[in-house]
C-alpha cells in the first residue's frame, strides 16, 4: 500500500476503472467529477468526494485529471475553484487526458508559477485497458517528477513510457494516432 493521497478528477468511462483499480493497489483516492452520480459507486468502494478541484488538489499528493478535452483541463487546473487555487510548492499533476500538446505545455507553465509540477500522460487501450489496469501511458515531464508517479501510474497501466520532457506525451499519442 502506499503512502500518497492520490486526487482524481474525471470519473467518466476511462477515469472510474481507473480510480478502482487505485483503491484495490491501496491508495486513497479523493475524487471530483462534474456529476456527484457518476462516481458514486467509488465512494461505496472506498473513494472520499470533493466538491470542487481545489479541494481534491487540499486532500492530495498526487492529483490527477481525465477529462474529456482541452477547455476541461483548463478549467479543472486553472479556473475557479480549480487545482491552481490550492497549488502548493512540490504538487505533481498528471494529466492523463488528450489534449493540445502546445496548451499542455502553457497549463504546465502556468501551474508552475505555484510550485506545481505538471506530468501529460494520455492513454490508450480504451475502457477494456482501463478495467484490466492495462493502458499504455505516454509520459512527458520533467524526469524526476515522472519517476516519482510511476508506480501509480503502474497500477494503471502496463506500458508505461517517459517520451521526454512536458507535452512528449501528447506528441507520442498523436503520432501513434495517425
Amino acid at each position: 500500500m502506499a503512502g500518497e493521497r492520490i486526487g482524481f478528477i474525471g470519473t467518466g468511462i476511462m477515469g472510474k476503472p481507473m480510480v478502482r483499480n487505485l483503491l484495490k493497489a491501496g491508495y486513497g483516492v479523493t475524487v471530483h467529477n462534474r456529476t456527484k452520480s457518476r462516481a458514486q459507486e467509488l465512494l461505496s468502494e472506498g473513494a472520499t468526494w470533493a466538491d470542487s478541484p481545489a479541494e481534491v488538489t487540499n486532500n492530495s499528493d498526487v492529483v490527477i485529471t481525465c477529462v474529456p478535452d482541452t477547455p476541461d483541463v483548463k478549467q479543472v487546473l486553472l479556473g475557479e475553484n480549480g487545482v491552481i487555487e490550492a497549488a502548493r510548492d512540490g504538487l505533481i499533476c498528471v494529466d492523463m487526458s488528450t489534449i493540445s500538446p502546445a496548451e499542455t505545455k502553457q497549463m504546465g507553465a502556468k501551474l508552475a508559477t505555484k510550485g506545481v509540477t505538471l506530468v501529460d500522460a494520455p492513454i490508450s487501450g480504451g475502457e477494456i485497458g482501463a478495467i484490466e489496469g492495462k493502458l499504455s501511458i505516454m509520459m512527458g515531464g520533467p524526469k524526476d517528477a515522472v519517476e516519482k508517479v510511476r508506480p501509480i501510474m503502474e497500477v494503471m497501466g502496463r506500458a508505461v513510457t517517459h517520451c521526454g520532457p512536458l507535452g512528449s506525451g501528447q506528441m507520442t499519442k498523436l503520432a501513434n494516432q495517425v
